[in-house]
């Protein structure tokens, strides 16, 4: 077993902002400079739980909103114990959507800001955010097929936006804004001069946990 633990890189933004691309791009580079690494995201879908919150984003289940707000935290927690573990042996994730995912999607839709956090507590906390920061419009002219799932709406995106900044102002410590308007190959380069600084500070950094 590895003597330093691998980091958790979280990426967070609205909808159709690059998270997937960007995140396949740092795990391409640390990969290639040979850091053991993980690719994830949430909500994880081909569980139980995850195939339910499927059909619930594709539009083929209706759920109440608490109930669809408890369902996507479980998936987290059914996973987290495996993503600890790798950690602690070396891996470093990158995860596309967490917690404040989970948070500001659900309190887009009118529920409390303290209730949406509260089952996530205990889970992993991230070692760094990667903000990815656009207006709703820009990340809809920007991206094809929009509409297609339940939250791709842009007066719902606009709320889950001042969700994500408020995140951003409280938990300025670990989260890092970009902005996601900018060429792909230069938000990978902001991204990656973070995440190396990030790679070289945690390896001797106890796990925390989001409280």
């Amino acid at each position: 077993m590895s003597l330093s633990r691998g980091a958790f890189i979280v990426f967070e933004g609205l909808d159709r902002t690059g998270k997937t691309s960007q995140t396949r791009r740092l795990y391409n580079r640390l990969t290639e400079k040979g850091i053991k690494a993980k690719l994830i995201h949430f909500p994880e879908r081909s569980s139980a739980i995850g195939q339910v919150i499927n059909a619930y984003l594709t539009n083929a289940q209706d759920l109440p909103d608490e109930v669809i707000h408890l369902m996507f935290s479980a998936n987290r927690w059914e996973h987290i114990n495996g993503i600890r573990q790798e950690m602690l042996a070396g891996t470093t994730f990158i995860c596309d959507r967490y917690a404040y995912s989970g948070a500001a999607y659900s309190v887009a839709k009118g529920l409390h800001f303290d209730w949406c956090c509260s089952p996530d507590r205990g889970l992993i906390k991230p070692d760094a955010v990667i903000y990815l920061k656009a207006s709703s419009d820009e990340a809809i002219a920007s991206r094809g097929n929009y509409g297609g799932e339940r939250y791709e709406k842009l007066e719902f995106q606009r709320k889950v936006g001042v969700v994500f900044d408020q995140f951003c102002e409280k938990e300025s410590s670990y989260w890092h804004q970009f902005d996601a308007c900018q060429s792909e190959e230069n938000l990978h380069a902001e991204i990656a001069a973070i995440v190396d600084e990030v790679l070289k500070e945690t390896p001797s950094q106890s796990l925390a946990k989001l409280t």
